[in-house]
């Protein structure tokens, strides 16, 4: 969807009410989670507890739905997801300067074990991807390179909007694109915490916005990822607003 990251599509986004009143409410309780005293007194346990129920919520997203790895398949998927959310705050100085290499690298974490060798950290050649949400219409390999390269842009020349915005529409860019064959929610989910640590909006980080994703339900997650691929102003403005208010439930989330 590489035209959402034109200059003409953002301004259309930014105008509305809608998208900057959710933007705003879902910012505002990030910066209330951040500033709690409780919380920043015991600042390393929230952020290990983050990262494990981030993992946990984004796993189960992708079926899953374990407390702790084990042998099994499922297990397997939560353990490579606890490495792939732990090791986000090593690639946050990449992340701003050059995102389709941390986006690769993840992947090739992620992956390594579930997707042949010589596919991790690469785009996928051909219309086959996983699709654990039922998301459907699979964009054609065509569409992956205008699309990743569009979202670098967006994250290295863009860092005047809003922060919340730019990690609503990578996120959703990878859940759209669906860009490896293998494991591209899982990447797509990490990213989130990657841009808010990057951007300064949550640097720790204390939220768990894959709990916000859990919450929302698979149904309204589907739908919030289709609209984005409508590639309308309406529909990606849908998406945004989606992702915000599950932001806010994230940091809603945060116990110590």
């Amino acid at each position: 969807m590489s035209q959402v990251f034109q200059p003409a599509f953002l301004e259309q986004l930014l105008a509305r009410e809608d998208v900057n009143t959710a933007l705003t409410a879902a910012r505002d309780d990030i910066d209330a989670v951040l500033w709690r005293r409780d919380i920043r007194t015991a600042a390393n346990d929230v952020a290990t507890a983050s990262i494990e129920r981030g993992a946990r919520a984004s796993a189960t997203i992708d079926g899953a739905d374990l407390v702790m790895p084990d042998d099994s398949p499922m297990g397997r998927i939560l353990g490579s997801t606890l490495l792939l959310t732990s090791s986000i705050p090593s690639q946050i100085d990449t992340w701003g300067k050059a995102p389709l290499q941390v986006i690769a690298h993840l992947h090739a974490l992620t992956a390594s074990g579930f997707a042949p060798a010589d596919t991790l950290g690469r785009p996928r050649m051909n219309g086959e991807a996983d699709d654990p949400l039922k998301i459907g219409s699979l964009p054609e390999v065509s569409a992956l390179a205008p699309g990743l390269m569009a979202l670098s842009s967006l994250v290295t020349k863009r860092a005047d909007l809003p922060a919340l915005l730019t990690a609503a529409l990578v996120h959703n860019e990878i859940l759209w694109l669906r860009p490896f064959s293998w494991g591209s929610g899982l990447v797509g989910r990490a990213l989130v915490r990657c841009v808010m640590a990057q951007r300064g909006l949550d640097p720790s980080p204390f939220t768990i916005p894959e709990h916000g994703f859990v919450e929302s339900g698979r149904p309204a997650y589907v739908q919030a990822i289709k609209n984005y691929g409508s590639g309308s102003v309406e529909g990606v403005a849908e998406s945004v607003i989606w992702f915000a208010a599950c932001c806010a439930v994230g940091a809603a989330a945060v116990t110590v």
